[in-house]
């Protein structure tokens, strides 16, 4: 990794989830780990996240969803990025995720799903291990 350039990670809630302390606890926990953190707010399309993705030359999106979406609109981000030929960006996931879930969000290209409860340290740890360099 560049030693003058942090990861950028870009924190979003895709859909219509209104519940967001925990990516805003996120949000801050990341930024304590010397991640450089956006956090792009609420009810965000599967189009806006990819073009603030792009705009913002983020090394990692994270997708927090708690409404039970996850299934069509983290899949959905994904399709998108590669429709624009970004193959080069970490896809996390957190929030209220189904166990049973897991293999068929990994199977869409995200790369690892957080739980709650997850140590913020655990998901810094996975980023910087994880994450692809530009």
């Amino acid at each position: 990794m560049s030693p003058e350039r942090r990861i950028r990670v870009l924190l979003t809630k895709p859909g219509l989830d209104g519940h967001d302390r925990g990516v805003k606890v996120l949000t801050m926990g990341l930024r304590n780990e010397g991640l450089e953190v956006i956090y792009s707010g609420l009810r965000q399309s599967p189009e806006m996240i990819v073009q603030s993705a792009i705009q913002e030359d983020v090394d990692v999106v994270g997708l927090s969803c708690l409404s039970g979406a996850h299934k069509y609109l983290f899949p959905r981000v994904t399709e998108l990025l590669k429709e624009k030929g970004v193959d080069d960006m970490l896809v996390v996931s957190g929030g209220i995720i189904p166990e049973e879930d897991v293999p068929f969000l990994k199977d869409k290209g995200i790369n690892a799903v957080f739980g709650p409860g997850t140590p913020i340290k655990e998901i810094a740890a996975y980023i910087r291990q994880n994450v692809k360099r530009k």
